[in-house]
């Protein structure tokens, strides 16, 4: 589901866009070729657990689109020269991250090397390669999140704004706010027109089971031994998230990227303020399923208890907005993965997510943890329709 994309009529331009494979990163492909279809997008993903090439399958069998996929790591500095020297990148958007909060506790590593080195590769073979790079169009987008702000009192009516100073609260967070200090270091010490987004909580299609909304979907329709499958929700529920629609959020990255000011930071949400309960009990109604399935498990260690974004920087200077409510996207999105159960299934079978469920169920009894534990036989169909691109 996207808003009306008018596509422009421009002289191409060739992208560089990281972690593709991923939940937001193909959804921008398939925005960008929608809006600039002479676009060359190259494609580097690592396809770690979270990347799954599935989601561009139409992409990449379609002969009119210039696209090309490249597997390999952002951490790797000969490779990523390569790639430059190879291709001679207008624009850089970097989607690939290690992203997951509770993840990230468990082991904080990867996203230490990832997130933070990842950038200054990247960053380091554009300031080698591009020759005046402000001057010559060059441009450089680092995806970021609101989660580097810290956290806000519940009944507290103040919001996350540009000008504050970052406090993190979990090794991903801080591993991201570490990233965006080095991409504004790159901006100030080599002027590589570098630019920063800090989105709130996305939802819609393709997003991997771990996340909310796939996994309240996909066990409120899946049994284990003809048993429902309980949906686990951290504490009572009430914690609060500013929730965003991918499209909306790609409209917004890609308006950024041909409009934003280098050296600027820009929020972006969508001022949808809801308790993640009031999430799973809208989606157990839509289904037909009964509250009952929700299983109550500890707060995770510095649970963050109220994301909100104020974006009226972008709205007003960049004169962005999202199209998409939240009742029209919830609608389409539960639908999406109420017709795409074998996709998630395939994630949910792997051997990764099973022993990333069970670290997540720590601390309920051990007949409990094995109720919410999701079965990982093998699941072979894998026959699902991507909406449009």
């Amino acid at each position: 589901m996207q808003a009306k994309i008018v596509a422009m009529q421009e002289e191409p331009k060739t992208m560089l866009v990281t972690g593709g494979a991923g939940f937001i990163g193909s959804e921008f492909i398939r925005y960008t070729f929608l809006k600039h279809p002479n676009y060359q997008i190259i494609n580097l993903d690592k396809l770690t657990y979270a990347g799954d090439l599935f989601r561009l399958t139409k992409i990449a069998s379609n002969p009119k689109l210039n696209y090309k996929f490249v597997e390999g790591d952002i951490t790797d500095a000969g490779f990523v020269t390569q790639l430059f020297n190879q291709y001679d990148f207008d624009y850089v958007v970097n989607f690939a991250a290690e992203t997951h909060v509770t993840r990230s506790i468990f082991n904080p590593a990867p996203f230490m090397h990832t997130n933070i080195e990842g950038v200054r590769t990247l960053l380091n073979a554009a300031f080698h390669i591009w020759k005046e790079p402000a001057e010559n169009g060059k441009r450089f987008l680092h995806i970021s999140t609101d989660e580097v702000y810290g956290s806000l009192e519940k009944d507290d009516y103040t919001f996350f704004t540009e000008e504050m100073l970052p406090r993190p609260r979990s090794p991903y967070s801080a591993s991201k706010a570490e990233a965006d200090l080095v991409a504004q270091s790159y901006f100030s010490a080599h002027n590589i027109p570098v630019l920063i987004t800090r989105s709130t909580n996305n939802y819609g299609p393709w997003q991997h089971p771990e996340k909310l909304i796939p996994l309240v979907v996909s066990n409120a329709l899946e049994d284990k031994k003809g048993k429902p499958i309980p949906i686990p929700i951290h504490g009572d529920g009430r914690d609060i998230r500013d929730w965003l629609y991918v499209g909306d959020h790609c409209a917004a990255i890609d308006t950024v990227l041909h409009y934003g000011k280098p050296g600027e930071i820009y929020n972006i949400g969508s001022n949808n303020e809801v308790e993640t309960i009031e999430i799973v009990e809208k989606i157990l109604d839509v289904l037909n399923k009964p509250h009952s399935l929700i299983k109550f498990i500890p707060f995770r260690e510095n649970h963050d208890m109220r994301y909100a974004i104020d974006a009226s920087k972008i709205k007003n200077d960049l004169h962005w907005e999202p199209k998409v409510s939240f009742d029209e996207g919830m609608e389409f999105t539960i639908k999406w993965y109420s017709g795409s159960l074998s996709w998630l299934q395939k994630l949910k079978s792997t051997s990764d997510f099973r022993n990333y469920y069970q670290k997540l169920v720590a601390g309920t009894d051990a007949e409990e943890a094995e109720e919410i534990i999701v079965s990982s036989a093998d699941i072979n169909d894998y026959a699902v329709e991507a909406a449009g691109l």
